[in-house]
């Protein structure tokens, strides 16, 4: 199977450096720079800059001031040191080479919100497939140099006899997992981090903050303006966007073929986000997927189910659920909104794909 989506091919280490800056640098020129100048803001801005989860993160809020931001940044970082899958004193760590461990509350609320979004897209999303993930080389924000590589059939066989969410026992704060199985959160964390933080935000009483923690941007309230903020949907084949969403008090999560990969000797390319049902990289006729909602968690999570799934099933699941709108780029040059996605969005002057309005009936 070959990754043949419409992506530059550029050098991964390239590739990985300038992704890592583009989501913060979009929302400072897009939510600075568009629409009508803002009036002076009530309160003093705030701000906090660092790297975390594999990503640079960068926050701009509203009212409190700066212990609050240095709060924001712990919250994120001792997140991490309990959920990172490389780092030796973290409790998934632990549980991945033990089969065991005992979860703070905060990580035995994401596993449990995780599980259930396993079983709600029926394993298009599975935390369980990360040795899969691990096999192709793909362990951390890009492929380590020398890493990538395509696994041997019977290798992934071997490891997909592992994947299966089903299996992770979770009983109050306690987890275990079956011999051999190893879990990663990086595909729900920095959604739940947007969450948290939007809460720990609201609850020092700031109404106007944008939280870009990598590719996704997290936003509570409005603008100080009042005006909706602005961001930036990346496009997948080439260096713009596909267009600019408005939104207020929403979570926008965008996940894409472009964001890790490799090209082979063949010139195929390969990319990160694999299908747990076959242990390659997910081959469903989508590109990108971005997901946008009241819940950093539930869009984190569907932008990745999503792309596993295909535009159809994805269609399908959407109908279903109606709790989320979403924007799919299809390898065949289209262009899928739902309908509140639609009015929420502006295409790019350039834009090649060709825009269809789903689920308007």
């Amino acid at each position: 199977m070959r990754a043949t989506g419409r992506l530059p091919l550029l050098e991964m280490d390239m590739r990985h450096k300038k992704l890592m800056l583009v989501p913060w640098l979009l929302a400072a020129l897009l939510l600075v720079g568009c629409g009508p100048k803002p009036t002076p803001p009530p309160d003093t801005e705030q701000s906090a800059d660092f790297f975390a989860m594999d990503t640079f993160m960068s926050f701009r809020f509203y009212g409190g001031d700066e212990t609050l931001a240095h709060q924001l940044q712990t919250a994120v970082k001792d997140m991490e040191s309990e959920l990172s899958v490389v780092g030796e004193d973290s409790a998934v760590y632990q549980l991945n080479h033990t089969g065991s461990t005992h979860l703070s509350d905060t990580g035995a609320d994401l596993l449990r919100q995780a599980l259930a979004l396993c079983n709600e897209t029926d394993g298009a999303l599975d935390i369980s497939v990360y040795p899969v993930v691990r096999a192709w080389g793909f362990t951390g924000a890009a492929p380590e140099e020398g890493s990538a590589r395509i696994p041997a059939p019977e290798t992934l066989q071997r490891l997909l006899e592992r994947v299966n969410y089903r299996q992770i026992r979770l009983e109050g704060n306690d987890v275990s997992l079956p011999e051999g199985m190893e879990i990663d959160l990086g595909s729900v964390a920095k959604g739940y981090a947007g969450d948290m933080l939007a809460r720990m935000l609201k609850d020092a009483g700031v109404e106007s903050a944008v939280l870009a923690l990598g590719g996704n941007i997290q936003t509570v309230g409005s603008r100080p303006d009042g005006g909706a903020w602005r961001v930036g949907v990346q496009s997948p084949d080439k260096d713009g966007l596909l267009g600019v969403l408005s939104v207020s008090d929403r979570a926008v999560v965008t996940s894409g073929g472009y964001e890790r990969f490799f090209t082979d000797d063949d010139g195929n390319i390969w990319w990160h986000i694999m299908d747990p049902s076959t242990g390659y990289p997910a081959q469903s006729g989508l590109v990108s997927v971005t997901v946008i909602g009241p819940n950093g968690l539930t869009c984190d999570a569907l932008s990745t189910a999503l792309f596993v799934m295909g535009p159809e099933k994805a269609e399908d699941f959407w109908r279903a659920h109606r709790d989320f709108e979403m924007i799919l780029a299809t390898e065949d040059g289209r262009l899928l909104l739902t309908p509140e996605a639609a009015g929420a969005f502006e295409a790019d002057k350039n834009l090649s794909y060709a825009v269809e309005v789903i689920g308007n009936d």
